[in-house]
């Protein structure tokens, strides 16, 4: 094909045609063959029929996963090890991250956040096997809060849009107790079954969850010390009876938690609230030998648990009552004590004064209202008394505290008045 209006620059000619010889097009004199012009690359008249291509698909070759994400499986096959899953738990946890790794939620998180993600995927795969394992373990073994890997989990959990099924209570005790090396492996007057003593560890389990023992409160203390009861009381005789909780894991081969010790003497203390209940029992019952009376409240607990509320409620009623018809009408409010405290503020420390009060007097409350932590009171800036300041009816009516004295108020002003 000629080109119009070009000219050889060697010999004048116009006879100047385009040569598409290899890939990059050029125009070539006819009459002496000097290259007149090259084309450019970026020329859209050298692409003939064809498209641009990349360079990372030029280069052929494929992508290796990064250092993070085979970490991170790793981090889920040391964890499956551990947990002593089988291959399908282990396949399955695998699969779970690599669909979270790559997704644009954990993209670009902390390396501590995807090692959070590689145990709830170990928790939900085992959830799916129905594995017995809880939460609480999987924290344990990433040395992690128990509210942040929660969080990890449940976002995990909906963003890849799998459906976990909630774990039995029943499994996760029975899978903790056949930790407990006592049917074998130690003398014929303390080995048990270890059905018989999963059975008798989920009644007192249900029975703490009932009495607020449980709330708020890592599960496997909770589920050792209901272990550790169930064993002495399966066959209270004086072998078992004189062994510690400390001796107990000793001799099970586990190691003991902490807050265990706690959990067993406030277990023992509601197993006491609602022997005392039992007629032939009374108040002879004692934190101390209340271990052999296990079987009857457990089997009764229910009726017991309604009787011990209800007689708590009548021992409390005359006190109420008496309170009430002692305690003189109150004053309406002229100012309030605290103008700089907040509405908000107000009704959040009457919550808590009552709350407080709830746990005092109640039999059985949640840990929280029991051993409530004080609220720090600011003190007042400090300014000049002068002793003309006035004082209000609402805060001569806060200094009177006791029935008592709202008695001894009231006569004093009948004297006046007389």
């Amino acid at each position: 094909m000629s080109r119009s209006g070009l000219s050889c620059p060697g010999c004048g000619s116009s006879n100047i045609v385009d040569d598409d010889l290899y890939c990059q097009a050029q125009l070539v004199c006819v009459d002496c063959g000097s290259v007149v012009s090259e084309g450019a690359l970026t020329n859209e008249s050298v692409y003939v029929g064809a498209s641009d291509v990349s360079y990372s698909r030029t280069t052929a070759g494929d992508k290796k996963p990064c250092m993070n994400l085979l970490k991170g499986r790793h981090h889920v096959i040391a964890m499956c090890r551990i947990l002593r899953v089988n291959r399908e738990i282990e396949d399955l946890s695998q699969t779970f991250y690599s669909r979270a790794y790559q997704h644009k939620s954990f993209i670009r998180v902390t390396l501590r956040k995807k090692e959070f993600l590689a145990g709830c995927c170990v928790l939900v795969s085992c959830r799916m096997r129905q594995w017995p394992v809880t939460i609480g373990t999987i924290s344990c073994l990433l040395d992690a809060d128990l509210v942040e890997v929660g969080a990890v989990y449940k976002e995990m959990v909906t963003v890849l849009n799998i459906e976990a099924p909630s774990f039995n209570i029943y499994d996760v005790i029975e899978a903790h107790s056949q930790e407990y090396k006592i049917s074998l492996h130690v003398a014929e007057e303390l080995a048990e079954n270890h059905k018989d003593l999963t059975k008798r560890a989920v009644e007192l389990v249900e029975l703490a969850a009932d009495t607020w023992v449980v709330t708020g409160r890592q599960p496997v203390p909770v589920i050792m010390a209901a272990i550790y009861l169930s064993w002495q009381s399966l066959k209270p005789n004086r072998h078992r009876l004189k062994l510690s909780l400390d001796k107990f894991c000793q001799l099970a081969k586990v190691k003991k938690q902490k807050p265990a010790a706690i959990r067993v003497t406030e277990m023992k203390e509601v197993l006491c609230k609602l022997g005392k209940e039992i007629p032939w029992l009374g108040e002879t019952l004692t934190p101390d030998n209340v271990v052999c009376q296990v079987e009857d409240i457990l089997k009764h607990r229910y009726a017991l648990l309604r009787r011990a509320l209800r007689a708590r409620e009548e021992a409390l009623l005359p006190e109420s009552l008496a309170s009430c018809e002692a305690s003189p009408p109150r004053a309406p409010e002229v100012s309030d004590p605290n103008p700089a405290e907040s509405p908000v503020e107000r009704r959040k420390r009457s919550a808590e004064d009552k709350g407080s009060n709830w746990g005092a007097r109640a039999l059985f409350a949640p840990p929280c209202v029991v051993h409530a932590k004080r609220r720090r009171v600011e003190q007042p800036e400090l300014r000049d008394v002068t002793g003309d300041e006035e004082i209000s009816d609402s805060e001569i009516d806060s200094y009177i505290r006791t029935p008592r004295e709202a008695r001894e108020f009231a006569q004093m002003q009948n004297m006046f008045l007389e």
